[in-house]
């Protein structure tokens, strides 16, 4: 992959930065008990987020957990709109009656709205991104899964389905080391997650997540290949829950040691030193970013915090979605209907197996079975066809007699029965001495 340009390397500074602002910033309102619902950090892990996301084309789509706001930010949400759901205000599509992050844009920026049950997200991904096949749009659909969310069985149904359909899916397992208390090592028997796509057949990534270019270029690959048929792509990225599960959280389990060791690693920290190292970042640059960032979400957050609540009276209001009343959704095509339908589509519904064989021969007994690539078993033989003396006397039919009287009782017996019938003769349970007793 060609190297980025200064202003890519500068985007994704700018947006790890902008991540972690509006965070802050979203910090400050649930003190101020103005944010209603719960909140959750990304601190320590805006490098997967954003490096992740800026693989994507704008045509694209991603569905985002609840830390990744980075992504959000970067595929085009205002953080005026990310404060307001957070606020519970009117002037959003869910109009106040959801006050953490789930909500989305399905019209213009391509957002599936993230889903509370951990796991859901990827089958649901891994059909936009067949359905976006089956349209001809040519778009790549991603989304994000913690360590403890693998471990949910609808991560295996979801992943296999996007497997065996080859779907144009690219899946980042995020592993923060934390599944809210529970360490990965106590969950899983494995040193990387990654391993867990070899169960169905499709490649994986592992990537240091606080280095953003190698999150990034993982990405872009992964994307890349997704595009152009290679079928779904598991990357992960290595990363710290620096923060508790939630504000509410002070993460009291997690070792001193730990902790430290993962805060020396800060991702903008480190991408700083990358950038200043590369003369890619000047003191200069750098406080114009800074600028930018204070005076962006300073606007955004005072429009937040005037918005208005939702009347009292909205609250019995679009609690289901009605069709067109609620929101439109129709295909898009981009490509002729008639590839995908009738005549053009239609295949006939036959397998077969050359030699493989069915039923009963003419003799009563099973057909021979084999593959084209095995070879033919050979006919029975007479001596083949006649009951052992064991199954016999189990049966409880009396074992044929050894006796030069038997063999010519059969022998008289068999031609008496060509002269009444041209049929072959049926073997059967009862010994040839017995039919000669009658």
């Amino acid at each position: 992959m060609k190297e980025l340009t200064r202003q890519q390397y500068l985007d994704l500074y700018y947006f790890m930065r902008l991540n972690r602002a509006v965070e802050d910033t979203m910090v400050k309102l649930f003190r101020q008990n103005k944010i209603v619902g719960g909140l959750y950090s990304s601190l320590g892990q805006e490098a997967v987020s954003v490096g992740t996301a800026y693989a994507l084309e704008k045509k694209d789509w991603l569905a985002p957990m609840i830390r990744n706001i980075g992504a959000l930010l970067v595929k085009g949400v205002p953080p005026r709109d990310v404060f307001m759901q957070q606020m519970a205000k009117y002037d959003l599509p869910t109009k106040g009656k959801d006050g953490t992050s789930h909500f989305g844009d399905l019209e213009n920026l391509h957002i599936v709205s993230p889903i509370s049950m951990l796991g859901d997200l990827i089958p649901v991904m891994a059909g936009v991104a067949i359905a976006g096949r089956y349209l001809g749009q040519k778009i790549v659909a991603m989304t994000w899964i913690g360590d403890g969310g693998s471990s949910t069985g609808v991560f295996h149904e979801g992943l296999n389905f996007a497997a065996v359909q080859k779907a144009p899916f690219v899946l980042v397992l995020e592993n923060n080391q934390w599944a809210y208390s529970t360490p990965v090592k106590r969950q899983v028997p494995l040193e990387n997650l990654a391993d867990r796509a070899k169960a169905y057949g499709i490649p994986s990534y592992v990537v240091d997540g606080n280095d953003v270019v190698a999150v990034y270029t993982a990405a872009k690959e992964a994307v890349d290949r997704a595009r152009q048929g290679e079928g779904p792509i598991l990357i992960e990225v290595k990363t710290f829950r620096r923060l508790g599960h939630a504000q509410h959280d002070p993460a009291e389990y997690v070792p001193k040691e730990m902790r430290a060791y993962w805060e020396a690693r800060d991702p903008i920290a480190l991408y700083e030193k990358f950038l200043t190292s590369e003369k890619l970042l000047d003191s200069k640059s750098k406080k114009e970013i800074d600028e930018k960032i204070e005076k962006l979400l300073s606007a955004e957050r005072d429009f937040a915090e005037n918005s208005p609540l939702p009347p009292a009276e909205f609250a019995a209001q679009g609690v289901y979605c009605s069709g067109d009343d609620c929101h439109k959704v129709a295909p898009k095509w981009e490509r002729s209907i008639s590839e995908v339908t009738p005549p053009k589509s239609s295949v006939p519904a036959v397998w077969s197996v050359e030699g493989f064989g069915s039923g009963k021969a003419s003799s009563g007994r099973s057909a021979p079975i084999h593959f084209g690539d095995t070879q033919k078993p050979e006919e029975p033989s007479q001596a083949d066809t006649e009951v052992p003396e064991a199954i016999a006397e189990a049966s409880k039919v009396p074992p044929k007699p050894r006796s030069v009287k038997s063999t010519n009782a059969k022998s008289t017996n068999v031609k008496m029965a060509k002269k009444k019938s041209a049929k072959p003769p049926v073997v059967s349970g009862k010994s040839p001495a017995r039919k000669a007793r009658r």
